[in-house]
This record gives C-alpha cells, sequence and structure tokens, in this order.
C-alpha cells in the first residue's frame, strides 16, 4: 500500500494571531481604525467642508489679537501724551487774553489805538469842515472851487484826459518771434488793473476803460495806432504790489514766456504817464436825470 504523505495544516492567514500583530506594533483588527475614503468626483463630507475655512479664521484670529508687548505699550503712552499736549496747549490759546501779554505789549498795543483814534478824529474834523464850508459858501468860493478841482483832476486821470505823476513801474514786452498777440497784451492790461493800477499807458496810447487791442499782421495794434516791439508798459501803482503781481504761477510773465517772449519789470519811485487820450462824447449814453421832489 502507499501511503499519501500527509499535509501539514497550515494556519489560516486571513486571521493572524494577536500575538504576531503584537509583536509588530500593530494594534488589532478589532482595534483598528476604519480608512474612510472619498470616491472620486463627490465632495467631501459636510465635517470636513466646514473644518477648513474655521481654521482659517482662527489663524487670522490668532495674528490680528493685540499682543502685550513692550513696543505696543510704549506707542500707547506716547500717543497719551500727545493728545494730552494737544488738548492743554488748546485750552492755552482759547483762554489767552490780554491778561497774558508784558507791560510793554500792552503799551504798545495802547499806543497803536490812540494814535489810530486820533487819526480818524484828524480825518473827521477835515471831512467836516469841508461840509460846512460847502454848504455855507457860494459856488464861486475857494472850498468849492478847491473841491470841484480835485474832482475834476481825479475824474481826467480816470479817464486819461490829464498826465498824471507818481510811483510806479516799466513792464516791458520783449517778442522776438512775434508770438505775443493783442489777447496777451489785453491780459496783461487787466492784470495790471487787478493788481492797483491806476493810470497806465502802452507806448504812446493812453490805456482807459475804452481801449481794444487787435491783432495785425504788422503787430498788434491799440485804439486804432500800431504799437511797436518790445510793447512798454508805463503804469502808475504800487510798485511792489504790481511787480508781484506779473510773477504769479500763470500770470502775465509765465504766458508771455510760453510764448517765446520775455517780461522785464523795473520799479521807480515817482513815474510820469504823459500819454492823453481824445475825449470824445458819447453817442448813446446819456446821464440819469435828478430825480424830481415827490418821485420815487
Amino acid at each position: 500500500m502507499t501511503s499519501t504523505p500527509s499535509t501539514p495544516e497550515t494556519p489560516d492567514e486571513s486571521e493572524p494571531t494577536s500575538e504576531a500583530q503584537t509583536a509588530k506594533g500593530e494594534p488589532p483588527a478589532s482595534e483598528a481604525t476604519p480608512e474612510v475614503t472619498t470616491p472620486k468626483g463627490e465632495p467631501p463630507t459636510s465635517s470636513a467642508a466646514a473644518a477648513a475655512p474655521t481654521s482659517a479664521w482662527r489663524r487670522v484670529h490668532l495674528m490680528a489679537r493685540p499682543r502685550a508687548t513692550r513696543a505696543n505699550a510704549f506707542a500707547l503712552l506716547l500717543a497719551c501724551l500727545l493728545g494730552f499736549a494737544i488738548a492743554t496747549q488748546v485750552r492755552q490759546t482759547q483762554s489767552q487774553g490780554l491778561e497774558d501779554l508784558r507791560q510793554d505789549e500792552l503799551v504798545r498795543i495802547l499806543d497803536d489805538v490812540t494814535q489810530n483814534g486820533n487819526r480818524l478824529d484828524d480825518e473827521i474834523a477835515e471831512l467836516e469842515s469841508t461840509r460846512d464850508g460847502l454848504a455855507t459858501s457860494e459856488g464861486n468860493s475857494p472850498e468849492a472851487i478847491a473841491a470841484a478841482q480835485e474832482r475834476a483832476d481825479t475824474l481826467g486821470i480816470l479817464a486819461g484826459t490829464e498826465r498824471a505823476t507818481g510811483p510806479g513801474i516799466t513792464l516791458t514786452i520783449e517778442d522776438p518771434d512775434g508770438g505775443v498777440d493783442a489777447a496777451t497784451l489785453l491780459d496783461t492790461v487787466q492784470e495790471l488793473r487787478d493788481a492797483g493800477a491806476e493810470a497806465m499807458q502802452v507806448d504812446d496810447v493812453r490805456i482807459v476803460a475804452s481801449t481794444w487791442f487787435r491783432d495785425d499782421a504788422d503787430g498788434v495794434i491799440a485804439d486804432g495806432a500800431s504799437l511797436e516791439r518790445p510793447y512798454t508798459f508805463t503804469v502808475i501803482g504800487d510798485p511792489q504790489t504790481m511787480s508781484s503781481a506779473m510773477e504769479i504761477p500763470g500770470g502775465v510773465s509765465e504766458s508771455v514766456r510760453s510764448k517765446g517772449g520775455e517780461v522785464t519789470i523795473r520799479e521807480f519811485s515817482t513815474i510820469n504817464v504823459e500819454a492823453l487820450h481824445t475825449d470824445s462824447s458819447p453817442r448813446y449814453a446819456q446821464p440819469v436825470p435828478e430825480p424830481t421832489d415827490g418821485s420815487k
């Protein structure tokens, strides 16, 4: 008889012994944490999705949370001191008055007030005296003649029918390329008037309220007369004020330079405006008649 060799029995591999697992450091099969897998194309579970933004906001909160450091405490102290100093200065400025001034400052203020009061009293007395003299005298009295002459001189200077003298400037516009036009000269006149000019002429043309400028093939024409380059303005007024006004940004000097010209200003303690304007009677304008008694 042939005997069939017996096959040794092998342990079931699907059921490993607990001793072997313990030896390898692995937990028993019954205690292992099951692995959760998410099929492809499906979003993660709600708990995992909510955990991500919560963790991000927590990190932002931790970063923005103030920390009690020495630098932050020092900055807070400086801010408090600065606020206290500003509040104290404002309170002192609001409450400061004459009681805080020194004796010499009070004396100077009192002298200024007294001098201004005396000057105003003298002007009032002079004007009242002139008024009384005109009211009680006849039309040919010295007071009436002097007042009328002063009024006539003022109107003559404004109308350009009288020569004028006084402090002022000369303004010369060099224009080698011919870029300065009539509009530029008119702007110059307006700027001078705004700066307090009382009488002026350009070349030999007296400038008055009716003066006009026009471009011509040979240059610029003013009140029918051709102006020659360089254009020279003679102006009576406060020299420093007019000189400063011509040099303001965007003013006359800058406008002339942008057109290839150049402006030269000279100040004088006394200057003469000799050109005269031909007086002509108005064709259309008439004075308003004086209202009669009882009329509104």
